[in-house]
C-alpha cells in the first residue's frame, strides 16, 4: 500500500489502540503517525503497517501545519 501524508488511520494494537492517528511520513518498513496531543508532529510514533487500519478520511495540508490543527481535524472525524 502507498502511504500518503495526511491519511487518517486507526491504531489496532498497542497503548493507543482504537485511536485515530494521522500519517506524517512513511519509509519502506514503518509508518510514522501522530495525533497532535499524545504524539505531536515533532515526536511522531513509528508503527508497523500491520498494526493500523486505513480510514477513508484524508487531512488537508492546512490541517498538518500544527499540533492544534491536527488535533482539531481528528476530533471532527466520526468514530464509526
Amino acid at each position: 500500500m502507498e502511504w500518503k501524508q495526511g491519511m487518517v488511520v486507526r491504531s489496532l494494537c498497542g497503548r493507543d489502540k482504537d485511536t485515530l492517528l494521522c500519517v506524517v511520513a512513511a519509509d519502506g518498513k514503518y509508518v510514522f503517525v501522530c495525533d497532535g496531543k499524545e504524539r505531536p508532529l515533532e515526536r511522531a510514533k513509528r508503527k508497523n503497517p500491520k498494526h493500523i487500519s486505513v480510514t477513508p478520511y484524508v487531512l488537508s495540508p492546512q490541517d498538518l501545519q500544527s499540533n492544534r490543527a491536527v488535533k482539531q481535524a481528528l476530533k471532527k472525524i466520526p468514530e464509526a
